[in-house]
């Protein structure tokens, strides 16, 4: 739709926000705590996307609620850290914008007691000058539920767990990304803005002169409404991580089934429809990239957290150090070509010192029964029987077996380096008594078990190009006035990296928060 003078406005609002996850969130939070009449519209029923599903680590470098751990951080001291990983892949003043604006976002969000943050220890993920190997994010208080009816509360995406199990949501205070959200949710609403679920974004409205001045969304109730926006519109309605079309399209990755996106979003509608404005796209081929356990529907679960076994492809070969951070080690998958193919497998074989369940975080609860039913489970009195069981050949499991233990005994990996960085110490904690590395535990105790796994991702991470205040720019660099975009529908700073524990969410916080200002006119 190319102009406003055909259109009935249904409603008028200040800022129109398209999505509900952290970013969304946060810039309508920002705006409505400025005074603007802010709505936020959510095509699911639930608020939080992929955001309600996280950890809820934020890497938002030099910030006060480090300060008040006693953690000395600063956005230079990030800085040298980002620039050595980033480079000049990215725009170095939308990177010096993040940076720069980490501190002041959560100085400002905290101005609501609300809104509270903690630091926590979660190393950075790469060497590097100005890496801090006990980490630098910071995570969202847990939330009480306040007495009284809280139907905001109560429409905060489920875990992943409860979502995938089709369990109920846990009763008690949100924690971790669920209370991100819910605290953003009742900010909001303190502050006068408004959120609605069940209302999918449809389309852009532009006048005349090119500007976005609205949208077009369909209710609940499936009625076509627009939206007149007097200050913009900020598109934050996550990634393209569920349309397996797009996917095809832009080479990214191995298709919809593997991601950890929930179901319903995540479809590229608003990307779609800025490409429809002549908006400029970068990144489309990357995502937040995590080895994933293959479940019997075909889906996957996002893993990380590895104290013990080792990854091994179709030949019963390693190719990587398994410890490394999830999106370090979901490329390392993508380098060697494995996992992300039904033809290409990746097993996660360990031992009964570590009992059965599979030793490190899996983001939804395994069932062994039913996944030994669909052949992405096997377990065996030995090596070569396991060997046998997976598929791979027997001489190139027990070889790389035989291999491990011996680095294990002298506590040194010297293909792959497993155990020498902090990141990879940090899960496996002490290790046991009198093994030299806490990483590099044998496999030698029977039974063996395999599990399947499978490159997945956090969400796609390409999209709209924007500038430092997340204004949608055009292939010239123009930017299209009245529009915004931040978190997964645009196209991240970070480039093909991903430095530090809730980079995700932190860059489109800041973003989400310069927007605000931008259509503030602070």
């Amino acid at each position: 739709m190319s102009s406003n003078s055909v259109v009935e406005w249904d409603e008028t609002v200040d800022v129109l926000v398209v999505g509900s996850g952290g970013a969304a969130l946060t810039g309508a939070y920002s705006a409505a705590a400025r005074g603007l009449d802010t709505l936020v519209v959510e095509k699911t029923e639930y608020f939080g996307g992929t955001t309600a599903y996280a950890g809820a680590c934020l890497w938002l470098p030099g910030n006060q609620a480090q300060a008040r751990a006693g953690v000395e951080d600063s956005a230079d001291l990030a800085r040298a850290y980002f620039r050595s990983l980033v480079g000049d892949s990215t725009p170095h003043e939308v990177q010096d914008a993040y940076l720069d604006g980490a501190g002041p976002t959560v100085e400002f969000l905290e101005r609501s007691e609300l809104l509270r943050f903690e630091y926590r220890p979660f190393p950075d993920y790469y060497p590097g000058p100005g890496r801090f190997d006990a980490g630098r994010g910071v995570f969202p208080v847990a939330l009480e539920r306040p007495e009284g009816e809280q139907p905001l509360l109560d429409a905060v995406r489920p875990p992943a767990w409860s979502e995938r199990l089709g369990v109920p949501a846990p009763e008690g205070a949100l924690e971790d990304g669920r209370a991100l959200i819910g605290r953003l949710l009742l900010a909001l609403e303190e502050a006068g803005g408004r959120a609605r679920s069940r209302t999918a974004f449809t389309g852009l409205v532009q006048d005349e002169d090119g500007r976005v001045v609205g949208a077009e969304v369909r209710d609940a109730e499936g009625r076509t409404v627009f939206i007149r926006a007097r200050r913009g519109v900020l598109l934050a309605a996550g990634g393209y991580e569920r349309d397996a079309e797009l996917r095809r399209a832009w080479g990214n990755g191995p298709g919809a089934d593997w991601t950890m996106g929930p179901e319903g979003g995540g479809t590229g509608d608003a990307l779609r429809a800025a490409q429809g404005l002549g908006a400029a796209t970068s990144l489309l081929g990357e995502s937040w990239w995590c080895p994933s356990v293959l479940f019997p529907d075909g889906g996957a679960a996002f893993a990380l957290g590895f104290r013990g076994g080792v990854f091994v492809d179709a030949e019963g070969r390693r190719f990587a150090n398994e410890c490394l951070s999830y999106d370090r080690m979901g490329r390392a998958m993508i380098a060697a070509g494995a996992g992300d193919a039904p033809e290409r497998p990746v097993w996660w074989v360990w031992d009964a010192r570590h009992g059965e369940e599979p030793p490190g975080i899996v983001l939804v609860p395994v069932d062994r029964e039913s996944f030994e039913a669909a052949g992405v489970w096997h377990s065996a009195d030995s090596v070569e029987a396991l060997a046998e069981a997976i598929g791979v050949p027997v001489e190139g499991l027990a070889a790389t077996v035989k291999t491990f233990n011996e680095y294990a005994g002298n506590g040194h990996d010297p293909e792959f380096g497993r155990g020498d960085d902090p990141y990879d110490r940090f899960f496996a904690g002490e290790g046991e008594e009198g093994a030299p590395n806490p990483c590099l535990l044998p496999l030698s105790s029977g039974a063996f078990h395999a599990v399947r796994m499978v490159l997945g991702d956090l969400g796609t991470k390409g999209g709209l190009v924007t500038d430092v205040d997340a204004r949608v720019l055009r292939e010239d660099g123009s930017a299209i006035d009245g529009l915004y975009a931040v978190g997964n529908t645009a196209a991240n700073v970070t480039g093909a990296v991903y430095p530090g524990p809730g980079a995700p969410i932190g860059t489109g916080m800041v973003f989400g928060y310069r927007a605000a200002g931008r259509m503030a006119g602070a």
